[in-house]
């Protein structure tokens, strides 16, 4: 990782070769996951959401009785922590979501441990370099995931049926990682960090952010990316969990009765 990387010009288009290989490693992986059997264990149709009466008993001016009778309304237990689900769902393009969200949570941990001890640490000492190490290896796997999560739920319309939010919440959060990963190779404090900052300095500015964000200065990309990103990050994921819990998983495009049953349940529902 230390040594210069060679890279490949066709045209207008510079790639590094590790870069392509990963690339090409991502397009095998998506396709494998199209085409590998899922390991089929007990997953069944999710059964119809059942609340208890006290859940839904009538309105006694209790405002904390309200936001709870707002809450089962709006996310049922079932619907939040279900166990079981669709048929569909047992696939190899589903456990991308997943593997981002455990790659985000490494991510965060051994961010943590890099803040607390500075970059002295972590370019001198050996525990901090494998913490480092740790970091690294995590966004990319974050970015490996989330890549190919994208990948296939733009090819099966994942915003449809009312899903149109969710699919744009998740948008954001590949989007902001993006400004997360940026602000973090600027904040290594070595010649790759001097490197990222300087050649990204006319990118930001040719979008006009540049007013507002200063690449050039450490105390700012190190700021945003300790505190601010991986708050807005987290907090969009969040809510893109809810709302997938909220609206269910999309059914497969070929499905066309269950679809029809679907959004036959969702029209008598208004």
């Amino acid at each position: 990782m230390e040594s210069p990387a060679t890279y490949i010009d066709i045209g207008f288009i510079s790639i590094s070769i590790p870069n392509l290989l990963i690339i090409v490693a991502m397009i095998g992986v998506f396709v494998a996951a199209l085409l590998l059997p899922f390991p089929r264990h007990k997953a069944v149709a999710a059964a119809q959401d059942s609340e208890s009466p006290a859940d839904l008993a009538p309105d006694t001016g209790n405002w904390t009785a309200r936001v709870r009778r707002v809450l089962v309304k709006t996310w049922p237990a079932r619907q939040v922590l279900p166990d079981e689900q669709p048929i569909f769902v047992s696939s190899w393009l589903y456990v991308f979501g997943v593997g981002a969200i455990a790659a985000l949570i490494w991510i965060v941990l051994s961010g943590c441990i890099l803040v607390f001890f500075g970059p002295t640490w972590w370019h001198v000492n050996s525990v901090g370099r494998f913490v480092n190490s740790i970091h690294f290896w995590s966004v990319q796997a974050f970015f490996f995931t989330v890549a190919l999560h994208l990948w296939g739920q733009y090819f099966m319309a994942g915003w449809r049926h009312g899903r149109a939010l969710t699919w744009m919440v998740g948008v954001v959060v590949f989007g902001l990682s993006m400004v997360a990963g940026l602000t973090g190779y600027i904040s290594q404090q070595n010649f790759d960090a001097q490197w990222v900052s300087l050649n990204a300095k006319d990118a930001v500015n040719s979008t006009g952010l540049g007013a507002f964000i200063n690449v050039l200065d450490y105390g700012q990309a190190f700021g945003l990316h300790v505190l601010l990103l991986p708050v807005g990050v987290i907090s969009l994921l969040g809510i893109h969990i809810l709302l997938v819990r909220l609206k269910g998983v999309v059914r497969p495009i070929d499905d066309e009765a269950q679809v029809k049953a679907v959004a036959a349940s969702e029209e008598g529902s208004r």
